[in-house]
């Protein structure tokens, strides 16, 4: 058995958005419609292309909590995505949410993110068993061991879990513009890169990210700070009795 599991978040905003069409209807009057059927009939295309594409017997589609203030990142860094919430959703977008739940398996859980929900569910040994397959097109994803599959790039790969916590620092230096934390200021890819290779150890990896933000004259409490919102939750990171996200530490 095999499931695929998908970040829905992203397939529900290409389909929604490609289903809009502006029409002009003279005198400068524009307005924008979108046909429900035609987004459900691409949602259901995409899904199937990656059921076919990873061999999966089985799906399990992740939402982020439609709630984006409560979500936790936002507690520890009230920047993160800030940059966002004038973006306007596709006119389908909250419907073809409400099909997915209606139509699909999905997780969707108070606080998360829907590459948290992914997260816990590859890592926990239990909650999906056999076989499993990440399916997502976010470099963050790679934080996760395990199997993956990138659907735009039909890309299959593997992360190993050394892989994902050189991911999870990577991240850490270098920041996210899009997902609006700054990471340790000065540092790309290409410089953080050079900094955490020959490191093999968590230990390592922590104390080269440490030392580069002090070299920019900031403290171990702010690489903590970028740490944690670059983190995609495990299920080690989640207290199921409590439901809610235990911080990562070093």
């Amino acid at each position: 058995m095999k499931t695929a599991l998908i970040d829905a978040d992203t397939l529900v905003y290409e389909a929604s958005l490609a289903s809009e069409n502006p029409i002009e209807w003279g005198d400068e009057l524009w307005t924008l419609h979108a046909s429900m059927a035609e987004a459900r009939f691409r949602f259901d295309g995409l899904v199937s292309d990656i059921k076919e594409a990873t061999g999966a017997d089985t799906l399990v589609l992740a939402l982020s909590d439609g709630d984006n203030e409560a979500r936790w990142r936002n507690k520890v860094m009230p920047t993160y995505k800030m940059n966002r919430k004038r973006v306007r959703r596709p006119v389908c977008y909250v419907p073809l949410r409400q099909y997915c739940h209606e139509s699909y398996t999905t997780f969707e859980r108070p606080t998360l993110e829907g590459d948290d929900v992914l997260g816990i569910l590859m890592t926990h040994p239990s909650l999906v068993k056999g076989e499993k397959v990440l399916v997502a097109i976010d470099k963050d994803m790679r934080t996760i061991p395990g199997e993956h599959y990138n659907y735009t790039k039909q890309e299959h790969f593997t992360i190993m879990p050394s892989e994902a916590a050189y991911h999870h620092m990577l991240q850490t230096l270098m920041g996210d513009s899009t997902d609006g934390y700054p990471g340790c200021p000065g540092i790309g890819k290409v410089t953080a890169s050079r900094l955490l290779d020959g490191a093999s150890s968590s230990d390592e990896f922590w104390s080269i990210v440490v030392k580069a933000y002090e070299k920019a004259k900031l403290s171990e409490e702010v690489a903590l700070q970028n740490a944690r919102v670059a983190r995609i939750c495990h299920h080690t990171d989640y207290d199921f009795n409590k439901k809610e996200v235990i911080l990562w530490h070093p």
